[in-house]
């Protein structure tokens, strides 16, 4: 039995966490902390939880957490993350890092998107944690950083073709859009229900914080410098990302040679999902799951591809492939306690 911690257990992604760990069959969750509801019942915070998880919310005292903890998931913002995973790091335990803190491999790259690094020196320690990518990586791992939501829709969506050469990269433009769970539980104007309900809107157009992870990732598979337009939208609805990415082929090829081409590139791949007969994905089918569902379109008479992706962004894009890591790290079977069926309708 692993003996787990998540820190930041009251924000959407802390509340996934505990929601697929409470059920995961080889794990004790000891700790949970929340600066903001110190003292108070999780249950209270997130009644979801009653009778699920019954643990007080702790301050973060590491030492604390160290004692009695295997591995941790911090689920905490950007900057928080590394003021104390050295430490948990250094008191023995393993961490699965929910923050954009030790995802870019260049200190300089994260510098220039995010705010100063503490402790650069573990970006080179640190593992991206796309299993379905990097999987060997992350076996003997004490450090996973846990890929971004958006990042986890393109690159499963585009990553057969980039290691192909099918496509030309230079031409990739990638347009996706997010439900408002992606902007965490703060609350924020531009994510209150009269400014989102019933509206459509683009937002951080060219400046997006994940645009550096995404093209560091599709450069890494494609072994080339690739650089992308991505521009994200705001969804109207609680959860699921859907990505929708375009580019020019660079040699004529049907539709049955790309599906012949994803389904032995993703083989053995519990969580990915390709769209059969020409279907696409929606994000209404994967609500609440693991699974990255994958659909595509040759467009012959412009001769460029176009793929559309579908995950949930707090379960695929947080806290599933959190665990879906830990499951890695730990010799378990991958999918085990996130086997579940997506909710519909």
């Amino acid at each position: 039995m692993v003996k787990v911690a998540v820190v930041g257990a009251s924000g959407y992604a802390g509340l996934e966490l505990l929601r697929l760990l409470a059920r995961h069959p080889r794990v004790k969750i000891t700790s949970i902390t929340s600066r903001q509801y110190v003292n108070e019942d999780i249950s209270a915070v997130f009644p979801s939880l009653t009778d699920v998880v019954s643990l007080q919310c702790d301050e973060v005292d590491v030492k604390k957490i160290a004692a009695d903890a295997d591995v941790v998931f911090t689920a905490l913002p950007h900057k928080t993350s590394m003021e104390i995973v050295p430490d948990l790091l250094g008191l023995g335990c393993k961490v699965v890092d929910l923050s954009a803190d030790y995802r870019l491999q260049d200190v300089k790259v994260y510098e220039q998107w995010y705010q100063p690094h503490a402790n650069p020196e573990l970006l080179s320690e640190a593992v991206y944690g796309l299993p379905e990518l990097f999987r060997e990586n992350i076996v003997n791992s004490r450090l996973v950083a846990n890929p971004g939501c958006y990042p986890t829709s393109v690159a499963l969506a585009l990553a057969p073709l980039l290691k192909h050469e099918i496509i030309d990269h230079r031409t990739l433009i990638i347009d996706s859009k997010s439900g408002t769970s992606g902007a965490g539980r703060a609350a924020k104007t531009g994510s209150l229900f009269c400014e989102v309900n019933e509206g459509f809107k683009a937002y951080s157009v060219a400046s997006h914080r994940h645009t550096p992870e995404i093209e560091q990732t599709l450069s890494m598979v494609a072994n080339d410098d690739v650089v992308v337009n991505f521009t994200p939208h705001l969804l109207p609805v609680n959860r699921g990302i859907l990505s929708t990415c375009y580019a020019n082929l660079m040699n004529s090829i049907d539709i049955s040679s790309i599906c012949a081409l994803y389904e032995k590139f993703y083989i053995d791949q519990p969580f990915v999902r390709l769209m059969p007969g020409g279907q696409l994905p929606n994000v209404a089918y994967i609500k609440g799951s693991n699974y990255a569902d994958i659909g595509f379109v040759v467009d012959d008479r412009t001769q460029r591809i176009i793929v559309v992706s579908a995950i949930d962004n707090l379960v695929k894009g947080a806290a599933g492939q959190a665990i879906q890591n830990m499951n890695i790290m730990y010799g378990f079977p991958e999918a085990v306690g996130l086997d579940i069926v997506p909710l519909f309708p």
